[in-house]
């Protein structure tokens, strides 16, 4: 499952920057005491009594501006629009919302208007409402401004939660209830027990004519405009008696190539995709071959544990001879050195050239994240690796791999029990690696070792 979205919404210098920085434990948003200087959304994990999340910091809202305003048809000065804008985008698909205001100040005529703002979003199922919303009153650092936060009932939002993001007075109970919500939302949230495989790659790359070859119509809106799909978009279809999800995601760029406003959001919402996915298809534009973008991509992919296939768009347009898939091949496999187990796969999402190939791939792909390997042939391969190359010594040292287990599927995690994990280097874990991948493939699969002192 993706993890929740919690938005910090709120009039510009309330302290949603610093309660960011307090909640996520870094300094990624600029504090000033000049209201406005968020610009843009900022979105980190953070984690609280093992649950994680993303907290998303976004520009103050000016309720007095013009509303419904497309930041795209203003002008650069006129920012004010252009952080409302963002701030209610991040309204619309976050799963909890922290409404911040300044205790200091007490309620002013802009919270007043940006509660009303934020009622008129929530959608009742139920009989609840949805996103909640959390009334957060910041900057409470003296007694005197905590016996007052009563006062904040007027808001019509419950119970007022009185903090100081600067001290992180109050942030523990703030986070307690933060992680109760989300405990309510995985309850509610019913299992889908498809096969979810997501569509990914830089702008472009030809990801929703994929789709739309795969599902047989214009499900996804096509365009040659770069950027076209704002946001993860899912499609369910039957493969054979399989239930399969299909997400179509925004292209994602470059963190120094993001543009602010939608796009950035759009990012935001593929990485989600990513992670509540089983097999991300990377979508590679091969009039291009493969970019700095590219492995960036497959960078995310990577560090979420998600298996992989590679398609390669566009193959109509390329000028083939008998050794150009090797030669494209060899090519990817040297960029992409870091996923060395990933298949591939050449197609025209235009013409449907091998379009055929991909689904069946992808579901094979995923039932590699499934496979379990016995205890005895997980040792059967760890002793046969160590006697072939025992490791290498480390400060007169060497690292001992005793037995392993595995420990979970999804994706292949093997418990290692060894004389000190930090003897281990990360060049002969890559040796064990593939020593198992020697026995058993795991194809587009990654495989994660753990390290654990055995006990004597």
């Amino acid at each position: 499952m993706a993890k929740p979205i919690i938005a910090l919404v709120g009039r510009p210098n309330v302290g949603k920057s610093t309660l960011f920085n307090r909640l996520t434990g870094e300094r990624f948003a600029i504090v000033d005491d000049v209201p406005g200087t968020t610009r843009d959304r900022l979105l980190a994990e953070a984690d609280w009594n093992g649950y994680f999340f993303y907290v998303m910091d976004t520009g103050g809202i000016d309720p007095t501006k013009r509303k419904n305003q497309s930041p795209l048809s203003i002008g650069s000065k006129d920012y004010i629009r252009q952080i409302r804008w963002q701030a209610e985008l991040a309204m619309a698909e976050s799963d909890l919302i922290l409404f911040i205001v300044d205790g200091q100040a007490g309620i002013t005529p802009a919270d007043q208007e940006i509660a009303e703002i934020l009622r008129r979003k929530q959608k009742s199922v139920d009989g609840r409402f949805y996103p909640p919303i959390l009334l957060v009153v910041n900057k409470a650092e003296s007694a005197k401004i905590r016996q007052l936060v009563g006062e904040f009932y007027e808001l019509g939002l419950g119970d007022p939660f009185a903090i100081s993001a600067l001290h992180g007075t109050g942030t523990g109970d703030l986070l307690d209830a933060v992680v109760d919500h989300i405990d309510a939302f995985d309850e509610e949230t019913e299992e889908d027990i498809s096969a979810k495989i997501a569509i990914v790659g830089k702008p472009n790359a030809g990801k929703s004519s994929l789709l739309n070859k795969i599902v047989g119509e214009e499900r996804a809106i096509v365009s040659e405009i770069p950027g076209t799909t704002r946001d993860a978009v899912d499609t369910k279809l039957d493969y054979d008696g399989i239930p399969v999800t299909l997400i179509d995601t925004a292209g994602i760029r470059r963190r120094g190539k993001v543009a602010p406003g939608v796009e950035k959001y759009s990012v935001i919402r593929s990485m989600n995709a990513i992670e509540r996915a089983d097999v991300a298809i990377l979508m590679i534009d091969a009039t291009s071959s493969i970019t700095a973008q590219d492995t960036h991509i497959a960078g995310y992919i990577k560090d979420a544990w998600k298996s992989t296939v590679v398609a390669v768009n566009k193959w109509d347009l390329v000028e083939t001879d008998a050794f150009t898939i090797n030669d494209y091949t060899t090519h990817i496999r040297n960029e992409l050195n870091f996923m060395d187990y990933v298949p591939m796969v050449f197609i025209s999402a235009l013409t449907g050239k091998r379009v055929n190939q991909v689904l069946p791939l992808a579901l094979r792909v995923q039932e590699e994240r499934l496979v379990r390997l016995s205890t005895s042939q997980i040792n059967r391969i760890i002793q046969r690796a160590q006697d072939m190359h025992p490791a290498p010594s480390k400060t007169g040292r060497s690292l001992r791999i005793y037995y392993g287990t595995q420990v979970r599927s999804d994706p292949p995690t093997f418990m290692l029990y060894v004389n000190n994990p930090e003897l281990a280097h990360f060049t002969y874990l890559r040796y064990i690696e593939n020593q198992f991948r020697k026995d058993y493939p795991f194809l587009g699969t990654p495989i994660r070792l753990v390290l654990k002192k055995r006990r004597d």
